[in-house]
């Protein structure tokens, strides 16, 4: 309820779909200048959360729409209005509301995180870094609609790029390196427009923290991302911990995949296809039957999270298939005024698949949990803590993947099992290669440099992944990272993944003997939202940070010891 103290609000986002920034600014004028005091501060920062609420479902409206569709230029118009114009802005408003209640010199214990952030914010802010910011925005529109656009031809037809991943699948090993070679190619074709493109963004970027009074955009991010229970240092002994402990167990998984497979050298498009089965895993035909196999397992596993599910189905809430012209890639977002996510994802109907939608379903979980939170900067984690939900969720999911619940016979669902554990452990050299080397960009001087950028992933690259023959490929080695949307839109969001990752073995290994109270605390952790701490919020999950190698080693020979069962199970037949 709103008084003469604060400004009276819309009733929903719809009020701001077409809204310029003009039209926002009066809000938060109003909240800037209003009398501020003990007595009257509550009631101020409520008003202040719902408007930020409400002008922030309004654009995630807007760019839901056009991550559906990145060739509609109305859609493209509608979503550059709210990520270069009005959020930039919205930001230093945010900023100069902050200080105010910062010198008010009032706090709640609940709050004391939101707090920190806020301090944070304003210390590192600075106008000139607004206009910056809105460029930056464009510019990762662009990349999404460049990616958006690829297709390659297949069998006389034009594919996307993500319906190739079905022939990576196939037992014949000349589709597979063809489907591989494609889809490399596909962006090959458009390097030198997307390393132009970054050009433009690293310059930005570089000009962002020099503004900010920090030696590099790193040291800025790690700001930015209120990242205050590790350093650049723990990261840097991630990094050597991955490569001490993880990439071993990769390389040992690797050899036994070239062993089974009775071929000399194991090659990129030999790493997906399933060494068990005669024709890969199909999990659904359908986007009726994925959703209402995602049903099953949700109600399955805990009857709440079920409910949930559900209400996201029969809301519409979610966007699946993959088709041309859609943005790459999957995320879940949250409109924040109505307490109520949405999942976007390119599905065509590989194991893969599955695994997203349960990954997003956990960013989904933790939407719903955190909610109940009265302030929208309560509800809002780092993505460290949002990443343990959804990736915690791949693995308590795991259980139920097998018919009557899931999408598989229950040989099928070991296959399926299989092959998620063995991407846990090769996505960590993955997540430690991506970190490393956008470390190198921001901290090297040869950042700025496309064809330093390119020698730098080759040689980051050999350093982690180890066990695959690359030879003759660096092209093709080398048009990874131009697919990784992260390094062109979110820098530096990619060690997150790591870190949780290792949170969500030690959840899974509490569920392995207890399955009820792992889900209750991973539950009970969701409902903290961001009013604690990084460490408690994994605490109460069951879990905590993990940087060391003895740490990362008995969670990697865990990982192993089921791999190994899961073999022998499948060998038995």
């Amino acid at each position: 309820m709103t008084t003469a103290l604060t400004p009276e609000l819309p009733a929903s986002p719809q009020a701001f779909a077409d809204a310029r920034w003009e039209d926002v600014l009066p809000y938060y004028e109003a909240l800037a200048t209003v009398p501020l005091s003990d007595a009257t501060v509550e009631e101020w920062l409520g008003t202040w959360s719902r408007l930020d609420a409400l002008i922030g479902e309004a654009g995630t409206l807007a760019m839901i729409a056009y991550t559906g569709d990145t060739s509609d230029a109305a859609r493209e118009a509608a979503y550059l209005r709210f990520s270069t114009e009005i959020f930039p802005k919205l930001d230093e408003q945010g900023v100069r509301l902050a200080r105010r209640l910062l010198d008010l010199g009032w706090s709640r214990p609940d709050l004391e995180t939101t707090l920190r952030r806020f301090r944070t914010d304003a210390e590192i802010f600075r106008e000139a870094n607004v206009p910056l910011f809105a460029e930056l925005e464009e510019l990762s529109a662009a990349y999404q609609k460049i990616v958006g656009g690829l297709s390659a031809e297949w069998e006389g037809e034009r594919k996307t790029i993500p319906q190739l991943q079905p022939f990576l699948k196939s037992p014949d090993r000349a589709v597979r390196e063809r489907a591989f070679r494609k889809g490399a190619e596909a962006y090959l074709e458009k390097r030198d427009e997307l390393a132009a493109l970054f050009d433009r963004m690293y310059e930005k970027r570089v000009r962002v923290g020099e503004n900010a009074g920090f030696p590099n955009f790193m040291e800025y991010c790690f700001a930015a991302k209120h990242r205050f229970d590790y350093t650049p240092d723990d990261v840097q002994r991630f990094h050597e911990a991955v490569e001490s402990t993880v990439t071993p167990a990769a390389e040992r998984l690797h050899a036994w995949r070239r062993d089974k497979l009775g071929v000399e050298r194991l090659r990129p498009w030999d790493t997906g296809v399933d060494l068990f089965r005669e024709r890969p895993l199909k999990p659904f035909a359908t986007t009726p039957e994925f959703v209402d196999g995602a049903r099953r397992i949700f109600a399955t596993l805990d009857p709440e999270l079920g409910g949930q599910f559900d209400l996201m189905a029969r809301e519409e809430l979610l966007d699946l298939e993959s088709r041309p012209g859609k943005a790459p890639g999957g995320y879940c977002t949250k409109l924040s005024f109505r307490g109520r996510p949405f999942i976007f994802m390119n599905a065509v109907g590989v194991p893969d698949d599955v695994n997203t939608l349960v990954h997003e379903a956990g960013h989904c979980f933790h939407d719903f949990a955190s909610h109940g939170l009265p302030l929208v900067w309560q509800r809002s984690t780092g993505h460290e803590a949002a990443e343990l939900a959804s990736m915690s969720m791949e693995l308590l999911a795991a259980p139920h993947l097998a018919r009557p619940t899931g999408y598989y016979e229950p040989e099928e669902a070991l296959s399926a099992e299989l092959e998620h554990l063995v991407d846990v452990i090769t996505t960590l050299p993955h997540v430690a290669s991506v970190d490393a080397f956008q470390r190198w960009i921001y901290t090297d001087p040869a950042g700025g440099d496309a064809d330093a950028r390119d020698a730098a992933w080759l040689d980051i690259r050999r350093r982690f992944e180890r066990g695959v023959d690359w030879s003759g490929l660096e092209r093709e080695r080398v048009s990874r990272w131009y697919r990784q949307l992260h390094i062109f839109e979110l820098p530096f969001y990619y060690i997150e993944y790591g870190i949780a990752q290792l949170g969500a073995l030690q959840v899974w290994r509490r569920s392995l003997q207890d399955p009820q109270e792992a889900v209750a605390r991973y539950k009970a952790a969701l409902r903290l939202g961001g009013t604690r701490s990084l460490p408690e919020i994994y605490a109460a999950a069951g879990a905590r940070l993990v940087f060391d190698a003895a740490g990362m080693r008995e969670l990697v020979e865990l990982v192993e010891g089921r791999i190994e069962g899961l073999r022998a199970a499948l060998a038995k037949g």
